[in-house]
């Protein structure tokens, strides 16, 4: 019995002395104003955007060969129709003189031609001329005049011959050409996948091999970056948008969405993402470079002037738990809002400037009609 007793003396003593403890806790909450200013309701993307340019093209020639001659390097800048490089092509260079020279002599065959039929054209107005007053013969002036209709054809067969020979040097510079990789645009040469003396050769179809030159249109970036289905319908060609990027993280680019895809792109897990395009309209752009990553924040609704709390403060159920600025009581109040983002949700009604709500909602005690103070 003497046992028991003792047993139940020390279950209370430790009672007791657990009950001081608590008394003796205080829970501690973190606050934050509600304050009044501007709001902006905003959508991003789901994971990293890229910096890429309007126009950028892999290109190589359009046959084989071996690499006599390189006029570029990786970084140079290029204009239109500039020669990149050649292929060996001694054999058709000589071709397209021999095709030249031969189409120089039928042009001067066709002058020789067309000059004698010229000169017999002459001879058989003069013979029809006097035929009119008997000077001349008939049989003369007949002659004359089928010499001068001969002459003629064979002018204008001179002329087609000349052209024939134009069409051929037109033919030899084609092939040349294919031996000769030039400029589709104006732009920068990004890589450059070949030396001298090394045999290249076109992709074959189907196959996916490094191009000889890689050119990039710099003078024109856009963002291109996933947004999540649900977000997208939300968002149209003509939004604001911000730009970051990880190479600048002090810096925002303003910009605007130009282009949403017309469809689904890709799944991610159980999602699928929408591609959104934004350009950069930011002065200072020329600091970016295609191939840096990127996140856009596209711009969906923006309030002047308003209530707002941090979003962090609010729970699922629209409530916030409000607590003197010096701590006190916590209450919790329904309130209804507006736009938002990840960090600021408009409140349209509930609260007013000046209040304080606890911020640290997931922690033990933070409950309607508890006691904390403030940290």
């Amino acid at each position: 019995m003497r046992k028991i007793s003792l047993l139940l003396v020390a279950a209370v003593l430790l009672a007791f002395v657990t009950y001081k403890m608590r008394q003796g806790e205080q829970l501690l909450v973190s606050v934050v104003p509600v304050q009044r200013g501007d709001v902006v309701s905003s959508v991003s993307n789901t994971r990293a955007g890229t910096v890429d340019a309007c126009r950028r093209a892999g290109i190589a020639p359009n046959s084989g060969g071996t690499i006599t001659a390189l006029y570029v390097s990786d970084g140079d800048l290029v204009r239109k129709d500039q020669l990149l490089l050649e292929l060996w092509n001694a054999d058709l260079k000589a071709q397209v003189t021999v095709a030249q020279r031969d189409a120089i002599a039928a042009k001067s065959l066709s002058r020789q031609s067309c000059v004698t039929a010229d000169v017999a054209k002459r001879t058989a107005d003069r013979l029809v001329t006097l035929r009119k007053t008997n000077v001349a013969s008939k049989d003369a002036v007949e002659k004359a005049v089928g010499e001068a209709e001969s002459t003629a054809a064979a002018c204008q067969a001179s002329k087609d011959v000349a052209r024939v020979r134009e069409a051929a040097v037109e033919a030899a510079v084609a092939s040349l050409e294919r031996t000769q990789l030039r400029a589709p645009f104006d732009g920068v040469i990004a890589e450059i996948n070949g030396e001298l003396g090394e045999f290249v050769t076109p992709s074959p179809v189907g196959v996916a091999t490094p191009p000889t030159v890689d050119l990039i249109d710099n003078s024109c970036l856009y963002i291109l970056a996933p947004i999540d289905e649900v977000d997208a319908p939300q968002v149209v060609a003509g939004m604001k948008a911000w730009i970051t990027l990880d190479a600048f993280k002090d810096r925002k680019f303003s910009g605007s969405v130009q282009r949403v895809a017309p469809y689904v792109l890709d799944r991610e897990k159980q999602s699928r993402t929408v591609d959104v395009e934004a350009v950069i309209d930011d002065p200072e752009m020329q600091v970016l470079l295609p191939g840096y990553s990127a996140d856009v924040e596209v711009i969906i609704g923006e309030k002047k002037d308003v209530v707002f709390v941090a979003t962090a403060a609010v729970l699922e159920d629209s409530s916030v738990y409000v607590i003197p600025k010096d701590g006190g009581v916590i209450e919790k109040r329904r309130i209804e809002t507006g736009i938002s983002n990840w960090q600021q949700t408009e409140v349209i009604a509930g609260l007013k400037p000046g209040e304080h709500v606890v911020r640290t909602v997931d922690r033990d005690g933070v409950e309607d009609g508890a006691e904390a103070s403030v940290e």
